[in-house]
């Protein structure tokens, strides 16, 4: 929904408010939590003193662990609510800054800014928290999207430009954010997001896009959403918006890492770049339209 710049303001301070008093309560539960696993310690080494477990003991441990697990259920439920209110925060601050740009203003940064705000959009993305037994969502991490997925204005995508397209006179997939996906064309319209280019705005087919991740993954507990090593990918080439080919030499071993990957490069005598990191927001599936 528009919003106007205090409206905005006014959204963002009252989750940010939510969520300062959240942060008490949490201390609060998690205080709670940790004297209920004490207990449970302590009923422990009871019980191995005794050598022994009654009945009494055993009924008496049974609830213990139900009184601990509904304690990190409602100390989980509270982390969930303020990550919920930040991804609001997010929604809103973007939102505001497609209005902005709708009418006119388009953000501009020099090249070194554009690359902090890249690298900061990188780092700041969702992580992919999910319950026990259920799978990473479509765009967590290297999960590709559904089939008909359509990518929404503001997105961030790949968009595989040709030379005749192109400024450079270059084939190049380029980093560009989604305008709008035309229903009846089947087509989108992307904007550059290096602006530094002549031309910013191209209308392409949905197979010349890719959605870029919307949620990293935990490598700790969803490995299988990452690109494993020795897989061919695109990769954003540091210090550029262009993806091109590279192989993943090793994927993020925690949450705060990023890939590390060796670009396709000629000019190297083994025909590869020496290893680069590259954030998991800009490693993505191959496809190659060079040929078609």
């Amino acid at each position: 929904m528009p919003f106007t710049e205090e409206q905005a303001a006014a959204q963002v301070q009252d989750r940010l408010i939510s969520i300062a008093s959240t942060v008490h309560d949490y201390e609060t539960q998690r205080l709670k939590t940790e004297q209920q696993v004490e207990t449970i310690q302590k009923a422990h080494d009871k019980i191995n003193q005794e050598g022994r477990i009654t009945p009494y003991n055993q009924q008496k441990l049974m609830s213990l662990y139900m009184a601990g697990i509904n304690d990190a259920a409602a100390e989980e439920e509270t982390l969930r609510n303020m990550l919920t209110k930040i991804r609001e925060i997010r929604e809103i601050c973007n939102e505001r800054r497609l209005q902005v740009r709708s009418v006119g203003n388009r953000e501009s940064f020099h090249r070194g800014a554009m690359m902090l705000m890249l690298q900061t959009s990188a780092q700041t993305l969702p992580l992919y928290v999910g319950k026990p037994n259920t799978k990473p969502p479509p765009l967590c991490g290297a999960i590709p999207p559904d089939p008909n997925y359509i990518a929404k204005h503001g997105d961030m995508v790949a968009a595989f430009v040709k030379k005749t397209e192109s400024p450079t006179q270059e084939d190049n997939w380029m980093l560009a954010e989604v305008v709008l996906y035309n229903v009846l064309t089947k087509k989108y319209e992307v904007d550059d997001i290096d602006e530094e280019q002549q031309k910013c705005r191209f209308v392409l087919s949905r197979s010349r896009i890719v959605p870029l991740p919307l949620m990293r993954a935990n490598p700790e507990t969803d490995p299988d959403a990452l690109f494993p090593p020795g897989t061919l990918v695109m990769a954003l080439y540091p210090t550029t918006t262009c993806f091109y080919k590279a192989i993943v030499n090793q994927p993020p071993l925690s949450c705060l890492d990023d890939y590390e990957v060796v670009f396709e490069d000629n000019s190297c005598a083994n025909g590869y770049s020496i290893p680069y990191n590259v954030a998991q927001r800009y490693v993505i599936e191959i496809k190659d339209l060079r040929k078609s």
